[in-house]
């Protein structure tokens, strides 16, 4: 996957910019504030519709309107070339492909496959566990084109369940559960099988980028123990009504990072984890590329995330597992060939020929 030519109106500091970046490698190069993680921005939110820095529209908007607009043409592996645009102002959003308007962002999502490494991607390994529960539904959906309705139809479910919950409603809580159950099961499922391809993705990484890093083990938990998910909603009620939560389940499932016998962040250092988490997303590139169509990889910020042996190693890897590359920093070492170099400066992007 390649983008052709992107255009951002209104997003944040970038007022009207347009870029033609290099099919394979674009390093962006600005002061901090400058607007250049904003061109990652413009991007992931093309994809997923949501920013990876902020949760509200508005810290997004720039001073000119009342909505950002990004457009990007686009060109798959096997030649195909797409038009993708969207345009968002608070809650309400409209986008499109080919001049045909979409009805849902998942659309977006799989129209621009793409993998995101920045500064708190550390978090995949020290966070909590819906970090790595988000990180695997994102390699999943992929995979699977009726997930993320079982995702939405389950999510649904616990709503009216912790809701029966607080209300102390056991007929309502049993029948939710007849529903409930069978959804959980076919998540923890997906869920579990996309874990196994990721866990031998992110050894073999492992291998290439640090050796010295040890025994590295991927560790799935589905949210509730042996048996069924019904039996186990069950077993939970009581404690579950004291509360007025539902305590079992694939939303409490987590991929647990194990170093030897231990959780890998009480042994790593930041630098450390910052490296396994490359590993994560960078096995899930190899996985989205396997299905067919390399991702775009975008790597915010990484020449201040690794010293110089280990910033080459995972460019190396990244450009061997993606598409299309797109890096920013403050400074940088070499930049290859087969490249294209672009400085932003108060919101404006120019090409350094």
């Amino acid at each position: 996957m390649k983008i052709i030519n992107l255009q951002v109106e209104n997003l944040r500091n970038l007022a009207n910019v347009s870029l033609k970046p290099h099919p394979d490698f674009n390093f962006v190069l600005g002061e901090n504030g400058a607007g250049k993680t904003s061109i990652l921005e413009s991007l992931f939110v093309l994809s997923r519709g949501r920013s990876f820095r902020t949760t509200t529209t508005q810290e997004m908007l720039g001073p000119a309107s009342t909505y950002f607009r990004i457009f990007a043409e686009t060109e798959q592996d096997n030649g195909i070339i797409s038009r993708l645009g969207l345009e968002r102002s608070g809650k309400n959003w409209k986008a499109r492909k080919n001049s045909l308007d979409l009805a849902r962002i998942s659309d977006l999502t799989r129209s621009l496959p793409l993998v995101l490494m920045e500064p708190n991607s550390h978090q995949l390994i020290s966070g909590p566990p819906e970090f790595r529960r988000k990180y695997l539904d994102s390699g999943v959906f992929h995979v699977e084109h009726g997930f993320v309705d079982t995702w939405k139809r389950y999510f649904k479910a616990l709503k009216q369940r912790n809701s029966a919950l607080k209300q102390g409603r056991q007929d309502v809580i049993d029948s939710i559960d007849e529903i409930m159950a069978p959804l959980g099961e076919r998540l923890d499922k997906s869920r579990k099988s996309y874990a196994g391809r990721i866990s031998l993705a992110v050894s073999t990484l492992l291998g290439k980028l640090n050796r010295d890093l040890g025994e590295i083990k991927l560790e799935y938990r589905g949210g509730w123990g042996e048996g069924s998910l019904i039996q186990a909603l069950q077993g939970s009620t009581a404690r579950d009504l004291e509360s007025g939560a539902s305590h079992v389940g694939p939303h409490r499932m987590d991929l647990v990072i194990m170093k030897g016998r231990s959780l890998a962040r009480s042994l790593l250092s930041r630098g450390e984890q910052k490296l396994l988490s490359a590993s994560l997303l960078l096995a899930q590139a190899k996985l989205l590329a396997d299905l067919g169509e390399k991702p775009i990889i975008l790597l915010d910020d990484l020449y201040s995330e690794f010293d110089q042996y280990h910033y080459q190693s995972v460019l190396s890897a990244a450009r061997d597992n993606g598409g299309q590359l797109w890096v920013t920093g403050t400074k940088t070492s070499e930049i290859p060939e087969n490249s294209r170099l672009f400085h932003v400066k108060h919101g404006a992007v120019l090409e350094v020929v």
